[in-house]
């Protein structure tokens, strides 16, 4: 057990021991040996039991981790600005992925209102049940008369005009992890051992990965061992969604590098991050399903499937430089005649999630399109797509 985390209740312990038992059973069902990739996939989503799907809160003070929605809806007012220069040039659906608790799109609908540029529609494709609800109830409650512009989706559509949007979703894909020693890259999947509890073991690269690998610039020659992520699932979740987009944007907003950042030399434990109860902690294995498991994005893996899908791309910057782009500063002078708690804490909330020690760097935004004028406000200044 990770020290000093807070123990899980007994009904959670049971809920976390039912997950680790099918996936103890997915292991040796494949022979012993599954992907990390394939581990993350139950560990998240497995049915009814997985982090996003088991029924737990996940998000705000009473989960594991606070997203920027949360610390203030300037952050929803922000991309509004984005977003009300891309909509009217497509035909006005906006496709929210993953939508958390329902913050995010409050506070883009009635910035949208604000800006008489509201969506056609506003869909929203989510995995979890539970943040599903919550999503409904928020809106309900703070949305009513824009109720009937929100659609949940339980597959993407085909075909769409419109924005697709997505905070903090590519960074909950599964990962494979890769351990480079002595001159070799082998791929660190799940096994059991002597006990029968979760262990890392090696083994030689599939051809899938060693092609996806042949690029990287991995530490290979070293004594020590160099650990690191490769993130599949992301690039064919861009591939995918290009190959849906008849025309419109792509908004992608999460922790991540570059590449030539992501795989430093000095990044030698690799990314991959496990947060419970606003704790973070380095490992995976410790009650599946309970933990959020994450690993920061390659930008240039994303451009890069954005691009060979025929996308146009169209941004690349920091949290903040994209935040200040789209106004913060305008936005955060509405709460000027607000009363001083108010005032306070729209102030907090937008220092937390342009600060350049923590929200502000740390995350990125990409922004691809197709049939979309380039020269996006969020990227106006500061665009940092030369680096991807």
């Amino acid at each position: 057990m990770p020290a000093p985390l807070p123990a899980p209740s007994p009904e959670e312990a049971a809920h976390s021991e039912r997950l680790r038992a099918q996936i103890a059973h997915a292991i040796q069902h494949a022979g012993g040996w599954i992907s990390f990739a394939r581990y993350m996939q139950l560990a998240l989503y497995a049915p009814e039991l997985g982090y996003y799907t088991g029924g737990s809160h996940k998000l705000g003070a009473d989960g594991d981790f606070i997203t920027a929605p949360e610390a203030t809806p300037l952050f929803g007012e922000c991309i509004a600005t984005q977003l009300a220069e891309a909509l009217p040039q497509t035909e006005g659906v906006l496709i929210e992925a993953g939508a958390g608790s329902g913050a995010l799109a409050v506070s883009i609908l009635q910035a949208l209102e604000r800006l008489d540029c509201l969506p056609t529609h506003y869909d929203i494709l989510e995995v979890s049940p539970s943040l599903m609800q919550r999503q409904q109830e928020r809106l309900t409650a703070e949305t009513p008369h824009l109720l009937a512009r929100v659609r949940w989706l339980h597959a993407p559509p085909e075909r769409f005009s419109g924005v697709l949007l997505a905070n903090e979703v590519l960074d909950a894909m599964p990962v494979h992890r890769l351990i480079c020693e002595g001159g070799e890259v082998r791929e660190e999947g799940v096994a059991l051992d002597a006990a029968g509890q979760f262990c890392w073991q090696a083994r030689p690269l599939s051809a899938v990965l060693r092609t996806a690998a042949a690029d990287l610039p991995l530490a290979v020659e070293t004594d020590a061992p160099v650990r690191t992520e490769l993130a599949l699932a992301a690039r064919d979740w861009v591939r995918d969604w290009s190959r849906r987009l008849d025309s419109g944007l792509m908004l992608l907003i999460d922790y991540g590098y570059p590449r030539n950042e992501y795989y430093l030399p000095a990044r030698s434990d690799g990314t991959l991050a496990c947060y419970y109860r606003h704790r973070m902690h380095a490992d995976p294995f410790w009650l599946p399903g309970l933990n959020d498991l994450t690993a920061s994005v390659d930008f240039t893996a994303i451009a890069e499937a954005a691009f060979d899908s025929g996308l146009d791309i169209l941004g690349f910057t920091s949290q903040a430089a994209f935040l200040f782009n789209c106004g913060l500063a305008k936005h955060l002078a509405r709460y000027d005649d607000a009363d001083e708690r108010a005032r306070f804490e729209a102030l907090r909330g937008a220092q937390r999630i342009s600060d350049l020690r923590e929200m502000g760097e740390t995350f990125k935004v990409f922004a691809a399109g197709r049939g979309i004028a380039p020269h996006l406000a969020g990227f106006a200044r500061h665009d940092r797509t030369h680096a991807l």
